[in-house]
């Protein structure tokens, strides 16, 4: 009961719009301020939270992200993966998933990737006869993908809080990743296939035509690669590799695509550094919130009760994904991972399960808080660039709700769909 009025409250607090961050600090200041009589220790409290040397990697990832998005490198990107799919049923929606998973790989974000992807693909989708609704569904859906396929700011905050492995973290994410893109391929080849038989179709590309496409989206692609293939390599750590990411994003935009001013530059740093400011407001706050809560042992309140009621690990799974998705549709997912996961944490361990398996889910589950209403931020980013009724966009993207739940459950089946990558790494 404690622990269900503890988080009632803070709901409660959150819903006024109060600011996420001044809304876990007042709150966890007030309950330590009842329960240990002063709140003297707070500065301590959040400068031990933030002083983390694997923090570097947000800003320097964001900044990475926001090099190359400046440096407009998404229309080869898009063009390349239509070259290479237009022969195909729903060819520019496999396009714009493919354009999706590629820039997932660089942005991190998926706000980004909904709003940099649509804004080419959405146009070019409605202009080639597919159904509006269905182009909002698809790239609010593809989206997603910017937290799920490395790099990704929620993973690194994840493992930041539960002190696991980043590298084993982004390596997780990439099956679970090109397996939902691949799931998302399928439902548009067979929703084109019976609804959109009047959609246009071009001819196959010729392979001079396949290889030039290629060639253009060659750097692009590369910066991806590079950067997880130095740390499953083991040449990087994450912050080495967001650091050596950025720069190979300058160079790739200011030398390559010669694209990208100074002006630009400074604009991305002043990005990178907002991004991370909320971001860390937001982890000073959760810090406070959740000392309280282990000074008042709700965690090991939490680890009894499971004890007692003898769930399991399936029990547990579904218990908490099924909270995670509820938290989703109100929360950010930032605040959702640091609110959250503290307080699980000596459950999970109680229950032995595996943390980067449990990341993994729960990102899944955070892509899902993306495209749910009342407070999906890629809903809103779809409105954003084609002022649709936001009812329309969110009937588009129901269909992949229940498609990323169904990845969700085979990824709770089977674990080595996420455990497998990161064991080869480790040379487990």
């Amino acid at each position: 009961m404690t622990i269900a009025l503890l988080f009632a409250g803070l709901l409660l607090l959150l819903f006024t719009g109060l600011p996420i961050f001044a809304g876990l600090t007042l709150y966890g200041g007030a309950l330590m301020l009842a329960t240990q009589g002063e709140i003297g220790s707070v500065t301590e409290v959040i400068f031990g939270e933030i002083n983390r040397y694997l923090l570097v990697a947000i800003p320097l990832f964001a900044f990475m992200a926001h090099v190359m998005i400046r440096g407009r490198i998404v229309d080869d990107l898009y063009n390349t993966a239509y070259t290479l799919t237009r022969h195909l049923p729903g060819g520019l929606g496999i396009a714009t998933i493919a354009a999706c998973t590629v820039f997932a790989a660089i942005s991190g974000s998926s706000v980004a990737t909904a709003l940099t992807i649509g804004a080419v693909a959405i146009p070019q989708m409605i202009r080639f006869g597919y159904e509006p609704r269905f182009a909002y569904g698809l790239v609010a859906a593809g989206g997603t993908l910017g937290i799920l396929i490395p790099p990704s700011g929620p993973m690194v905050l994840y493992g930041v809080t539960t002190d696991t492995s980043i590298g084993g973290l982004f390596m997780a994410g990439i099956v679970p990743g090109l397996l939902m893109a691949g799931v998302f391929v399928a439902w548009s080849m067979a929703r084109t296939a019976i609804t959109h038989r009047h959609v246009q179709r071009e001819s196959r590309a010729t392979l001079a035509e396949a290889a030039g496409a290629v060639r253009k989206a060659l750097w692009a692609i590369s910066l991806p690669v590079f950067v997880l293939g130095g740390m499953y390599a083991g040449i990087f750590t994450a912050t080495e590799a967001a650091a050596a990411g950025a720069w190979l994003a300058l160079l790739i935009a200011g030398l390559v695509y010669r694209s990208i001013r100074l002006r630009d530059v400074w604009d991305s740093a002043v990005d990178a550094c907002r991004v991370s400011a909320m971001l860390f407001m937001i982890m000073a706050g959760a810090s406070v919130f959740g000392h309280v809560l282990t000074k008042m042992r709700i965690p090991q309140q939490i680890v009894e009760a499971i004890i007692a009621a003898d769930i399991g690990v399936a029990g547990f799974l579904i218990v908490m994904m099924a909270l995670i998705f509820i938290l989703g549709m109100f929360l950010e997912s930032i605040a959702i991972i640091l609110i959250t996961t503290p307080v699980i944490l000596p459950a999970m361990i109680h229950l032995e399960i595996d943390p980067i398996w449990y990341g993994v889910l729960l990102v899944i589950n955070l892509e899902l808080a993306q495209i749910t209403p009342p407070v999906g931020m890629n809903l809103f980013t779809i409105k954003a660039i084609t002022q649709a009724p936001i009812g329309e966009i969110v009937r588009g993207a129901a269909p992949y709700v229940l498609l990323m739940i169904g990845v969700m459950a085979l990824v709770m089946i089977w674990p080595d769909i996420a455990l497998w990558l990161p064991a080869t790494m480790r040379g487990d």
